[in-house]
């Protein structure tokens, strides 16, 4: 997988582009699985998450709805399982999601800013 940052591949230094590999290559797809707008892709209707709905939610509704919409926009990464989402509010704003996984058995979480 090639490394993004910002939207843009980042070059090696060398007249290419950088690479990632295991544990590096996960977190950038589940950061994009995350971040990207479910049905944004025509072509993969199913990539992205609908974590940018949480807004029109009623805030009792919004942790549960996060959790369910994080381990929806995962479920096609394999070996990936959402063990915890956690709405982290700022001011009157939603702030940012924290999601906790396990994969392969190893834990680690992954934090996405929320509109």
């Amino acid at each position: 997988m090639l490394k993004l940052e910002q939207g843009d591949y980042v070059p090696n230094g060398q007249g290419g582009v950088q690479s990632l590999k295991d544990s590096e290559a996960l977190l950038q797809r589940v950061l994009f699985r995350l971040t990207a707008r479910r049905g944004q892709f025509p072509l993969l209707p199913e990539m992205g998450s609908r974590l940018y709905q949480l807004g029109r939610e009623k805030p009792s509704a919004r942790p549960a709805l996060a959790a369910q919409y994080a381990a929806e926009a995962l479920t096609p990464e394999e070996g990936v399982q959402v063990t915890k989402a956690t709405l982290l509010p700022y001011g009157d704003g939603l702030g940012a999601l924290q999601v906790d996984l396990e994969w392969h058995g190893r834990p680690f979480s992954v934090s996405v800013a929320l509109a």
